[in-house]
């Protein structure tokens, strides 16, 4: 079998949790053991068939004078979606040069072979 990236092993488990946390899309069997008073932990096989210990964590923001907790954590969101613009744009972008690149090499190849 071959052996699934830790980019979607990770992504993987991370949708696993939070289906069972939030979209009622329950685990075989759901057995969050209780870390310390800001974590919860389970135990997962990933999709390479490994036993994996995934952190469930709350985080409680700061009080901020200069903005409500809903504007915070809408800033978060924005801040967030702004930067996977960006990547997306840079993905584009690579592909787009990865594209003209090959095309660029085809033409000079076709050349030279005419040439001769």
């Amino acid at each position: 079998m071959a052996k699934v990236t830790k980019n979607i092993v990770d992504k993987d488990l991370r949708e696993t949790v939070f289906n069972d946390l939030f979209n009622q899309v329950e685990l075989p069997s759901p057995d969050y053991k209780k870390i310390n008073d800001r974590q919860y932990g389970i135990i997962l096989t990933d999709l390479n068939g490994v036993k994996r210990y995934c952190r469930i964590g709350v985080i409680v923001a700061e009080e901020r004078d200069d903005m409500t907790a809903e504007e915070l954590m809408q800033s978060e969101i924005d801040a967030y979606n702004a930067k996977q613009e960006v990547k997306a744009e840079k993905a584009k972008k690579k592909e787009e040069k990865i594209a003209n690149d090959k095309a660029r090499r085809e033409k000079e190849k076709e050349a030279k072979e005419n040439v001769q």
